[in-house]
């Protein structure tokens, strides 16, 4: 089920040849899931078809989890005044830390 999404998403794809890129705001939603062989996310900003838009990704646990070690190592990058973000994240890990240790 998708749910708003909170704050903002931008995604650049780029080719040899071809440069995509795109914003997600509040106005769009988000869902992601564990599958059996890793993450999926997909954003979605509805409406009409010349604003409607969507990218769909995978990430195998690997991906994901080497993902997680950069984050850990660079969060020394959020000042330490942004309270409200860093206690989303935390949040959000003590949640993710606590369901992996459930099972």
């Amino acid at each position: 089920m998708s749910k708003p999404i909170p704050d903002k998403a931008e995604i650049a794809l780029e080719y040899p040849d071809k440069f995509y890129a795109g914003t997600f705001a509040h106005s769009s939603r988000f869902e992601a899931h564990l599958e059996p062989s890793g993450l999926s996310l997909t954003l979605e900003r509805p409406g009409p078809e010349d604003v409607r838009k969507s990218i769909h990704m995978h990430l195998n646990f690997g991906l994901l989890a080497a993902i997680l070690h950069e984050i850990a190592a660079s969060i020394a990058s959020i000042p330490d005044d942004d309270i409200a973000h860093r206690e989303q994240l935390r949040d959000a890990v003590a949640e993710l830390h606590q369901a992996l240790n459930a099972h």
